[in-house]
């Protein structure tokens, strides 16, 4: 039962269809699902539009634009038709026989273009069971007709054993999937605790696909990610370590969001969202050149709320400053929107204020102490130069005098040689 795919023919021809309600928002969404199509490896060869107030239950669209889009199929010579909305298996096979042409919704799409990405054994599970979560549903609706009929004359065995069948089977291949993600998230969450055993901040980035995440990732880990202007091109999360003359923090590169992110891929990828609901800070990524940015950035952070991050600091990075004609339009949004930061990630403009930024944030998990360490007991200050900020290190008779800033784990370690007056652990 092979998932619908757009990917068997890298020329297929696309015939997109568009539903989305609100006027102002058509340049976007046109904008965006030709990105998607073209991520998906098809071309589009033409367009309609629809405004539904309540969808049909036949077929999504009205049947008086069904049997118009019939012949813009024949005129754009289209092999497939993409419906930007979520369709019910029952829609899906009523819309094909129509229009006699393979027919996706916009959640088929997005996994199709997660299948093409995922690299990783845990990128390709984690997308197996979206679609086999999706597809469930779907599977049933296409013998709803036979149900309907169950112990009728010529009904009995094949229409409901065939059902019964196919349900069984996708069941099972969930439940082994769930079972091999519950491994990869024991195995995160060991990763996890092995990093807080060292106490590094953790950071994750965060953002709309196409935002510049992963080139920001380059630019402050110098790594070799790649950067690529389509949709979903880091889907698997990365992990760096990061180290500044007076800052180190791991960093997470996660996977883009986008409006209306199927749920179950957020249900599917909740091993390694939990990279995202566990950071210390997460540094959102926001494309301010582009036109929607502001709905770019609402429908980010709905996901995080989605995935239980929504409590979790977050540092606005408003990115791509390169592309715009007036500087002064992000000085203004850095001063107007509360712990923020204008960069380009391309050229590396805004760098600076970048890493002070992040430093600043970090501090409220850290506390400033003044001690006298004992020669013998060194090894606490280095740990303060590699997990903290040294203010002042002075070699004294008595010992090593040190000013710090350092994570609040460390504070007990430090408790017996902190100087007389400074708060306690």
């Amino acid at each position: 039962m092979p998932e619908p795919k757009l990917t068997q023919d890298p020329q297929e021809r696309v015939f997109l269809v568009f539903v989305n309600p609100d006027a102002a928002d058509d340049h976007f969404v046109e904008q965006e699902l030709e990105g998607l199509v073209e991520a998906a490896g098809g071309e589009a060869c033409g367009s309609t539009r629809q405004r539904i107030d309540r969808p049909h239950k036949a077929g999504y669209l009205g049947s008086g634009k069904v049997g118009e889009i019939g012949h813009y199929l024949v005129e754009t010579e289209a092999d497939v038709v993409v419906v930007d909305a979520e369709l019910s298996g029952i829609q899906i096979r009523n819309l094909e026989e129509a229009w006699q042409r393979k027919v996706l919704d916009r959640t088929t799409l997005i996994l199709d273009i997660f299948a093409r990405r995922a690299k990783t054994t845990e990128g390709q599970l984690q997308v197996e069971l979206a679609q086999l979560i999706y597809r469930l549903p779907r599977l049933m609706s296409v013998y709803t007709k036979f149900e309907r009929q169950r112990g009728g004359i010529g009904m009995r065995g094949p229409g409901e054993t065939q059902l019964e069948s196919d349900r069984r089977l996708v069941n099972a291949r969930i439940a082994r999937l769930k079972e091999a993600i519950e491994g990869v998230k024991q195995h995160r969450a060991m990763q996890r605790v092995a990093r807080s055993s060292h106490p590094i901040p953790s950071l994750s980035l965060v953002g709309y696909t196409s935002a510049g995440k992963s080139t920001l990732m380059n630019r402050l880990c110098s790594t070799g990610l790649l950067v690529d202007a389509m949709p979903f091109a880091t889907l698997d999360p990365t992990t760096r370590r990061v180290d500044s003359p007076n800052l180190t923090f791991f960093l997470t590169d996660t996977v883009g969001f986008i409006r209306n992110l199927p749920t179950q891929l957020v249900a599917a990828f909740r091993a390694t969202l939990e990279e995202v609901s566990g950071a210390d800070l997460l540094l959102h990524v926001v494309d301010v050149s582009h036109p929607d940015w502001e709905g770019q950035r609402d429908a980010v952070l709905e996901t995080l709320m989605d995935i239980g991050a929504s409590d979790r600091p977050v540092l606005t990075v408003f990115n791509k400053i390169d592309a715009l004609e007036d500087h002064t339009f992000a000085r203004q949004l850095v001063a107007e929107w509360p712990d923020s930061v204008a960069v380009s990630a391309k050229n590396g403009e805004g760098m600076a204020d970048l890493f002070a930024l992040i430093s600043k944030m970090l501090r409220g998990g850290r506390s400033r102490i003044v001690a006298i360490v004992p020669y013998d007991q060194s090894q606490l200050v280095e740990a303060c130069h590699k997990f903290g900020t040294v203010i002042t290190e002075d070699y004294r008779e008595d010992g090593i005098w040190l000013e710090a800033d350092v994570a609040t784990e460390w504070l007990t370690r430090l408790a017996p040689y902190l100087v007389e007056g400074c708060p306690p652990p």
